[in-house]
């Protein structure tokens, strides 16, 4: 302890004590005062008052006040040997090659376990990342092995508290860990790929017979399996098998011997079918007799049935064809042109349609047999009370995204809310009508379910027919088809 007046007093704890002058004192003094700080704080340097001690000790110092006085007054030291704060440590485990060691701001070792390196210089391999290392470890190698090392700034001073492990001890727990992994993965491994042979071979094998047995009823060779033993799903599999063979053995014995007795009866009966056959009418017959009609026509010099039958001899041609697609919209319009020839005749009155269709529609392609009918629907529901002159009959077609449509619109009587309901029910059914409706009054089914049914079996589901209408207001049927549905000719 000394005060700034130049007293000083010193005390020695097994070591041998020295006696300093009132100069050395002094000069004691004016050294730690420029090594502390006014304010009290603790510093830790690596000196010694002592001769021969240098590197060896470390000394705690602050400033003091006195007893009455507020500002410092003097020092305060305490001197230990630096090989005494291993005692700090013992208890930490650092492996067989790790150590602790101490540098000040100068780079040199100011505690090592190794007296020898006290007060030297760092390694140039470790210097730099010890003194401007953060919170982060680092790796480097220092005699020849790689360590590990993590450096912390001491809170009293610029001195570095460090911390070296050999990075081979640092992995060897991994490394056992990762050894006794494998190997228990290994056994654990080898032991589930036996176990599961074992099992997969004791459902395999009597799925392995059942197949065979199967190849074998598939050449017509009826092959029973005998069954196991033991009871299990396999096994219960394979008597549903045999059973299912004694039954399809017995129904095809059933079957040989009724081919048998019936195989007379078909011969016959097939016989009685093309005698059938051979006398319907021929078409051509039908043909050439309204050529007949027509050239007694022209010898009579009646106008009226020459048109109607050559209409007639038109409709009649084009519906005998029996492909369903490949026609165009103006096909069908000419087809239903001949239908208002013969229909002008039967209800004594003129009567055209406002055909709409843009000539560049003309040549879309379409089923056959659609168009006509929905007109003719059109008289015969539409106008329950005959035909007036403010009636009329639209048709037109167009293409909305990817749908191409035809429309036959009338301003009719219009279909109620429950008939149309019981229309639009038939038509998403998706199959031809085969009897006509009980009812005697409104839109008749056969002809637009029928008409809807054969767009879809040319087209898809997706299309068909679509009904809008209302009491009194009239109907427009729409027939949707694919818009890219035209003849190869007119591509």
């Amino acid at each position: 302890m000394i005060s700034y007046n130049g007293n000083a007093m010193y005390f020695y704890n097994d070591t041998n004590g020295e006696s300093f002058s009132r100069e050395q004192i002094l000069q004691q003094m004016v050294f730690f005062k420029s090594a502390t700080r006014p304010d009290g704080s603790l510093s830790v340097l690596n000196h010694s008052i002592l001769t021969g001690q240098q590197n060896l000790m470390l000394t705690l110092v602050r400033r003091i006040r006195g007893l009455s006085s507020t500002e410092p007054a003097g020092i305060l030291a305490i001197e230990f040997r630096a090989s005494e704060l291993a005692e700090l440590w013992k208890g930490i485990e650092l492996g067989q090659g790790g150590y602790f060691f101490i540098a000040d701001d100068g780079g040199k070792y100011v505690y090592h376990p190794d007296p020898e390196r006290i007060g030297t210089d760092l390694p140039e391999a470790i210097r730099g990342p010890v003194l401007n290392a953060g919170s982060r470890a680092f790796t480097a190698t220092v005699g020849g092995s790689k360590q590990m090392f993590m450096s912390r700034r001491s809170n009293y001073g610029s001195w570095r508290l460090v911390v070296a492990m050999p990075v081979k001890e640092l992995s060897k727990p991994a490394d056992t860990i990762r050894i006794s992994t494998m190997i228990v993965g290994c056994l654990t491994l080898g032991l589930a790929m036996w176990l599961a042979f074992r099992f997969g071979k004791s459902i395999t094998g009597p799925i392995r017979v059942l197949k065979s047995a199967m190849r074998q009823t598939e050449k017509g060779n009826w092959a029973l399996i005998p069954p196991p033993d033991h009871r299990d799903e396999v096994t219960e599999l394979m008597s549903r098998y045999n059973l299912m063979v004694n039954r399809l053995s017995e129904l095809i014995d059933k079957v040989y011997q009724a081919e048998l007795r019936d195989q007379e009866s078909r011969i016959e009966r097939q016989k009685a079918e093309l005698q059938s056959l051979q006398l319907q009418i021929n078409p051509h017959f039908l043909y050439n007799t309204l050529e007949t009609i027509v050239c007694y026509a022209v010898v009579q010099d009646s106008k009226e049935i020459t048109e109607i039958v050559k209409a007639l001899a038109y409709m009649l041609r084009y519906s005998a064809q029996t492909n369903l697609e490949e026609i165009t919209v103006a096909n069908e319009l000419k087809h239903v042109l001949h239908y208002f020839a013969v229909l002008r005749h039967r209800v004594g009155r003129e009567f055209e349609a406002d055909v709409a269709v843009h000539p560049d529609y003309l040549l879309r392609s379409m089923v056959r047999l659609t168009l006509q009918p929905l007109v003719e629907n059109v008289f015969q529901h539409a106008f329950p009370d005959g035909v007036e002159d403010y009636h009329y009959i639209r048709i037109d077609a167009g293409e909305d995204d990817d749908v191409f449509w035809v429309s036959v619109e009338d301003n009719g009587a219009g279909i109620d809310t429950e008939k149309l309901a019981e229309l639009r029910g038939k038509l998403s059914a998706n199959r031809l009508a085969d009897k006509p409706s009980g009812s005697s009054s409104g839109v008749g089914g056969i002809g637009i379910v029928n008409v809807h049914r054969r767009i879809q079996m040319v087209f898809g589901e997706q299309y068909g027919l679509r009904i809008e209408s209302a009491v009194d207001r009239g109907t427009k049927m729409i027939m949707m088809m694919p818009a890219s549905s035209r003849m190869k000719k007119g591509e």
